[in-house]
């Protein structure tokens, strides 16, 4: 009797013991799978993220790709217009220094309304006035009207790079400024000279 009470406790201890091992093992494994879940979740957000940051690198660099191959293609359209431009401003302001066909043109047709309209009987002051004075102020006003042209455009060339967006206009080319500095001072001059040739401070008509 008291054998099988010994045995019968020892089984008990035994099955208790047992038990107990494996409550541990299986807490041990809930706690190992519990890890794995955490560090797959863990994987999967990061290859998430990591997938999400290289999109939106992929969508920077097409941008940029796409704002140098603009770039690329405006600027020798930039380039061209701004030279034709400066060459354009020069042209017309060394055009108001030498005189142009269009001002002989206006000079001849005024002298000769002031020819048609002047009465043989009129003064001599009269005469000059509306047979000379008149035509040689109106070949300074084509004057000043190209000088103007070609300040204004001059002008513009320089500015040009000043306005828009810097990454898609290119830096001006020396020449191009040397030729737009060239026209705004040629400009300069010729208006100067056809606001004193009008107003008679230079080269004024004899008085009598």
């Amino acid at each position: 009797m008291g054998t099988k009470t010994v045995d019968e406790a020892v089984d008990a201890n035994g099955t208790e013991a047992k038990s107990d091992e494996e409550t541990a093992d299986v807490t041990k494994a809930d706690a190992t799978k519990a890890d794995v879940t955490k560090a797959d979740a863990d994987e999967t957000a990061e290859t998430a993220a990591a997938e999400a940051s290289a999109d939106i690198e992929d969508e920077d660099d097409s941008a940029d790709a796409g704002d140098l191959t603009a770039a690329a293609e405006d600027g020798p359209a930039a380039a061209v217009g701004q030279g034709a431009a400066a060459v354009v401003a020069a042209a017309l302001g060394l055009v108001s220094l030498t005189g142009s066909w269009l001002g002989t043109v206006a000079q001849a047709r005024d002298s000769l309304y002031g020819q048609l309209q002047t009465a043989s009987s009129a003064s001599v002051s009269t005469q000059i006035k509306q047979v000379y004075a008149d035509s040689w102020n109106a070949n300074a006003l084509v004057a000043g009207a190209f000088a103007l042209v070609a300040l204004l455009a001059g002008v513009a060339v320089l500015a040009r790079p000043a306005f828009g967006n810097p990454e898609r206009v290119p830096a001006q080319a020396p020449w191009i400024k040397s030729v737009a500095w060239a026209g705004v001072a040629l400009g300069l001059v010729g208006l100067l000279l056809a606001v004193l040739k009008y107003t008679d401070v230079l080269m004024a008509m004899p008085t009598t």
